[in-house]
C-alpha cells in the first residue's frame, strides 16, 4: 500500500506526505447499540473518505487509507456496543484528529458489567470488526503497511493536555487496578525488515527507530514537530531508553500472513544499519503503556503527518 500523498522540498530535504494524515476526511459511522443496554445510536469516526454509513456494518479500511483507529463496532456475547476515542477536530481552518483515554462503561444486568479503559490510539494499518472479546487486543488489529524508505524523520503537529490523574488498568473482565504514576502519550515510527517462514510465522529485524513520549501539557499547537529515526541497533545510543527496544514477543504486533492468517510478529534482532525495510509501523496513542492502561483524560491532537528524508 503506497502511505504517501504528496512530496515537496524544503532546505534540501523531501518531506512527504502521509495519505489522509492531513485529516480532512472522515467517514462516520452510526452504530445502533443492543437494547439491553440501551439501544442508543452511537456515533463513531473514521480516517478515510468524506462519508457516512449507517448501521451495524463492520468497517474496512476505505478510499485508499492507510489509517485505523480504536474507534470500534463491538459485539459481545451478542451484545452491540461502539467505542470511540478518537475524533475529528478544529486545527487553524482545517481539522486535525483527537485522541482521548476514556473509561467505557457496559452494563446488562445478569449479562455484562464490565468497565473498560480505551486510549485513543490511530495506526497504519487495519482494525478487524467486528469486536468479539477484550482478551488479546494486539490480534484484532494488523499494524503495520508496506514501505521501504528510510526516511530521516516523522514529522507532525501535535497539541497535548496531560492531567495528574492516576494510571489506571481496566480490561472489562475483573477488578480495576490503579497503579502508580500518569500516563503518557507517544508518537513512534518502527521500520522492520519481516520474512515468512515455511509454517506462517512472521518474523521481523527492526531497521529503523523513532519513539518519543509526551507528559507535560503544551501551550498550544507545536508545529513541525519532528522525531528523529534512528537506524540498525540503537540500544547504544546516547537517547536510548528501554522503551524504544524491540518488542517483547508477549507483546507482538499481529499481520496477516500468506496463508491469510492473523500470526503475531515476532522482533527477533536488530538489523544493519543499512538494510531496507519492508514494513513501517506509525502510531500516535494518548497512551503508552499495556492495553487498558492508562490516565482517563489524558488527551492528544495530532495533524500533517509526514516523512522527511
Amino acid at each position: 500500500m503506497l502511505a504517501a500523498a504528496s512530496s515537496f522540498t524544503a532546505s534540501a530535504q523531501r518531506v512527504q506526505a502521509i495519505s489522509y494524515g492531513n485529516f480532512e476526511n472522515w467517514v462516520t459511522r452510526h452504530i445502533h447499540e443492543s437494547a439491553v443496554i440501551g439501544g442508543a445510536t452511537k456515533t463513531i469516526y473514521a480516517i478515510g473518505p468524506n462519508k457516512t454509513i449507517n448501521g451495524n456494518v463492520a468497517y474496512s479500511n476505505q478510499g485508499g487509507s492507510p489509517w485505523a483507529t480504536s474507534n470500534v463496532y463491538a459485539k459481545v456475547m451478542g451484545v452491540v456496543k461502539s467505542s470511540n476515542a478518537v475524533f475529528p477536530d478544529k486545527h487553524g481552518s482545517g481539522r486535525c484528529a483527537k485522541l482521548t483515554t476514556l473509561m467505557e462503561h457496559v452494563k446488562a444486568l445478569g449479562m455484562i458489567n464490565m468497565d473498560v479503559l480505551v486510549s485513543g490510539s490511530i495506526f497504519l494499518g487495519h482494525m478487524f470488526e467486528p469486536i468479539s472479546s477484550t482478551k488479546n487486543p494486539y490480534s484484532k488489529m494488523e499494524m503495520g503497511i508496506r514501505f521501504n524508505g528510510r526516511p530521516r524523520y516523522l514529522q507532525f503537529d501535535y497539541r497535548l493536555v496531560a492531567p495528574r490523574g492516576a494510571r489506571i488498568y481496566s480490561s472489562g473482565f475483573g477488578s480495576k487496578k490503579t497503579l502508580s504514576g500518569s500516563d503518557h502519550a507517544e508518537v513512534f515510527i518502527i521500520l522492520q525488515r519481516r520474512w515468512e517462514d515455511a509454517k506462517g510465522n512472521i518474523h521481523a529485524a527492526r531497521v529503523g527507530t523513532g519513539r518519543q513520549r509526551f507528559g507535560t501539557t503544551t501551550s498550544g499547537w507545536v508545529n513541525n514537530h519532528r522525531i528523529p529515526v534512528w537506524y540498525g541497533n540503537i540500544t547504544k545510543h546516547a537517547g536510548y531508553q528501554s522503551w524504544m527496544g524491540l518488542i517483547p514477543k508477549a507483546k507482538s504486533y499481529y499481520a496477516r500472513n500468506s496463508k491469510g492468517k492473523m500470526v503475531p510478529v515476532v522482533e527477533e534482532k536488530w538489523d544493519a544499519a543499512n538494510a531496507t525495510p519492508t514494513h513501517v509501523l506509525v502510531m500516535a496513542s494518548s497512551g503508552c503503556g499495556t492495553a487498558y492502561e492508562g490516565t482517563i483524560g489524558m488527551t492528544l491532537w495530532v495533524d500533517n503527518f509526514a516523512f522527511v528524508y
